[in-house]
């Protein structure tokens, strides 16, 4: 079977981004995106979906995180479409539920073909770190837009922002690691023939 292996690089006015993601991975993972929790919530998500990420990123953060963390998104979601080419054999669907201490997150997945994205962290705190809580939303959502999936992703429960936002990364995680899952099909798993 061919490697489901992507490279993507993305350079604008506010950022320059190189990725290499590979859905047949190990879990392992090099992240420097100049965000420390940002890096952290990737480093769960590749580690936990069992992929494998090389990224790098430069970003205006003497403006603020915005910017980055939107793009960053842009480029994996762009390499999670490219390495699942005609997304032939594939599972498609993938759900998980994913606790971290007293949060608990859910996630459900479709690689549809057709971008979507219902998600409620539900984050009180203004920053985890330096990661505005909203730009963790809105991550998740540029990270589907750019993939051509449907996810639905929320934190059920949960006292610790810090808590919830991983538990939603490694739900997440769960629910794509199910979904890339090769089925030994050769087939499009639609019956419209194509996603």
């Amino acid at each position: 079977m061919t490697p489901r292996i992507a490279k993507v690089e993305r350079k604008t006015a506010e950022t320059a981004i190189r990725a290499t993601l590979n859905l047949d991975g190990d879990g392992s993972s090099v992240v420097e995106t100049g965000i420390g929790f940002l890096d952290h919530l990737i480093t769960s998500l590749v580690r936990h979906g069992a992929l494998e990420l090389e990224l790098f990123c430069q970003g205006d953060l003497e403006v603020d995180d915005h910017h980055t963390t939107e793009d960053i998104a842009i480029v994996m979601g762009t390499a999670l479409d490219q390495s699942l080419g005609e997304r032939r054999g594939i599972e498609r669907f993938g759900y998980a539920y994913a606790p971290l201490d007293e949060a608990l997150a859910r996630a459900v997945v479709d690689l549809s073909g057709r971008p979507f994205a219902d998600v409620k962290l539900n984050l009180t705190r203004e920053k985890i770190g330096t990661l505005a809580s909203e730009n963790i939303e809105h991550f998740i959502r540029s990270f589907a837009t750019a993939s051509r999936g449907s996810f639905h992703v929320d934190v059920l429960k949960g006292e610790n922002a810090h808590h919830m936002a991983e538990a939603a990364f490694k739900a997440l995680a769960l629910a794509l690691k199910q979904a890339i899952s090769k089925t030994g099909i050769a087939t499009v798993p639609s019956t419209k023939e194509v996603l």
